[in-house]
C-alpha cells in the first residue's frame, strides 16, 4: 500500500488520486477530509473508502496553515529569462507587497510535468492561492485545474469558467500591429512565430489577429509569409528570419509574435544588408524594457502587464480572503477579463501614410 510520508522516496499519494479513486472532484475530497457540511453521506464515503485503500493521510500542518492563510501566494511562469515573464514576476511582486503578500515564483521551464508539479505538487502547502500561467498544458487539460485553493489563470493556453481568468488582447493587438504596417505602406507583411497546428493560445491568437487584419485591408493572404518558429528566443528569429530571407522571399513588413523573435528578426535583416524601415519594417509584442534600446528602436504591442499584475494579484487576494470581486458576481461566479493592449511606435516602422497613429 502507498505510504503517505514519502520520507524514504515511497510513492506520496495526493489528494488528487483520491478524487479519481473516488470519482468525485478534489474539491469534494478537500470537502470531506476537513470535514465541511453539504457532504452527503453517500460521497463521504466514498470518499473515506478511497482515503482508506490509498492510504491518504490529511497534512494537519498544512491545513491549518492554509486556514490560518501563510501572507505567500505562488507565481507559476514556463521561464524567467524570458522578458515578458520576467517583467511579469516583478510585477505581481510589487502589486503582492502592496498587499501585504510574498510571492514564491516557480518557473516550470517549459515542461508539462512542471505545469502539473506547479498545481498538485507538494509546494502547494506553504501558499494561500497560486497566479499560474502555462503553456504546455492546452484545452484538453482543463481537469487539471480542479484544485482546493484559490487559483488565478493568466494567459490564453486554457479557456474555462472554472477558474478565474485574466487575459490579453493577442488577437487585438497582433491585428493592431498588422494593420499599422499596412497603413504605412506595405504590401508583403510577413508573420513570424507561428505555431503550426495550434488552435488555442498566443501563437494561435496573434496569427489569427494578422489574417484578421489582412482580409480587412482587403490584401491578399500569402503563405510564404508565414514563417513558423516552435521557440520565440533571439536565436530562433534570426534562424528563421535568415531562412526566409535566403530562400529569395522579401517582405517589406514583419509583425513578430514576441519581442525577442523581433530582436533576431531584425538582427538577421541587418546582416543582410537591409535597411530598418526603409527596406522592410519590424513590429514586435509585448514592449519588453530592452525594446526601447534596440537599433533601431523597436515598434511594439503593450500587452498592458502592470494591469495583468494588478488585477491578478487584487482578484487572488479577494479569493483568499473570502471576498466577492465584484457585487455583480455571486461567490461561486469566476471572473475572466480581458486586458487592453496598445501599440508603441518606435523607430523600426515607418510612420502611416496619413500620418495618423492607431
Amino acid at each position: 500500500m502507498p505510504k503517505q510520508n514519502g520520507a524514504n522516496g515511497e510513492h506520496v499519494v495526493t489528494m488528487r488520486e483520491v478524487a479519481k479513486a473516488a470519482g468525485v472532484s478534489i474539491k469534494t475530497v478537500s470537502n470531506v477530509v476537513n470535514d465541511y457540511e453539504f457532504v452527503s453521506q453517500a460521497t463521504r464515503d466514498k470518499v473515506n473508502k478511497a482515503i482508506d485503500e490509498l492510504g491518504y493521510t490529511l497534512n494537519v500542518s498544512a491545513r491549518n496553515l492554509r486556514r490560518g492563510q501563510t501572507g505567500i501566494i505562488g507565481l507559476a511562469i514556463p521561464d524567467l529569462q524570458m522578458p515578458y515573464f520576467a517583467q511579469l514576476s516583478s510585477l505581481v511582486i510589487e502589486e503582492a507587497k502592496k498587499l501585504g503578500l510574498r510571492v514564491i515564483v516557480e518557473p516550470t521551464q517549459y515542461s508539462r510535468e512542471g505545469e502539473i508539479e506547479a498545481l498538485h505538487g507538494s509546494q502547494q502547502t506553504m501558499i494561500d492561492g497560486l497566479i499560474y500561467s502555462p503553456l504546455e498544458l492546452d484545452q484538453d487539460d482543463v481537469d487539471q485545474l480542479d484544485v482546493d485553493y484559490p487559483l488565478v489563470l493568466v494567459g490564453e493556453r486554457i479557456f474555462t469558467d472554472k477558474v478565474d481568468h485574466i487575459a490579453t488582447e493577442n488577437v487585438e493587438g497582433a491585428k493592431r500591429a498588422t494593420s499599422y504596417l499596412l497603413q504605412t505602406g506595405c504590401k508583403r507583411v510577413a508573420v513570424v512565430g507561428v505555431h503550426p497546428g495550434e488552435k488555442v493560445g498566443s501563437a494561435a491568437l496573434r496569427y489569427q489577429g494578422y489574417l484578421e487584419a489582412l482580409e480587412e485591408a482587403g490584401v491578399e493572404f500569402d503563405e510564404r509569409l508565414v514563417v513558423e518558429s516552435g521557440m520565440w528566443h533571439r536565436s530562433d528569429g534570426v534562424r528563421v528570419m535568415n531562412a526566409l530571407l535566403d530562400s529569395g522571399v522579401v517582405p517589406d513588413g514583419v509583425v513578430a509574435l514576441n519581442d525577442m523573435l523581433a530582436s533576431g528578426v531584425m538582427h538577421a535583416i541587418q546582416m543582410h544588408n537591409l535597411r530598418i524601415p526603409e527596406d522592410i519594417s519590424v513590429i514586435g509584442f509585448d514592449n519588453s524594457d530592452d525594446s526601447q534600446y534596440l537599433s533601431p528602436a523597436l515598434t511594439s504591442i503593450a500587452p498592458g502587464l502592470e494591469a495583468v499584475a494588478r488585477l491578478s494579484v487584487k482578484l487572488l487576494k479577494d479569493r483568499i480572503d473570502g471576498v466577492s470581486p465584484s457585487k455583480d458576481l455571486k461567490p461561486e461566479q469566476k471572473v475572466f477579463r480581458k486586458v487592453s493592449s496598445s501599440l508603441v511606435v518606435r523607430q523600426s516602422t515607418k510612420l502611416p501614410t496619413n500620418s495618423l497613429v492607431v
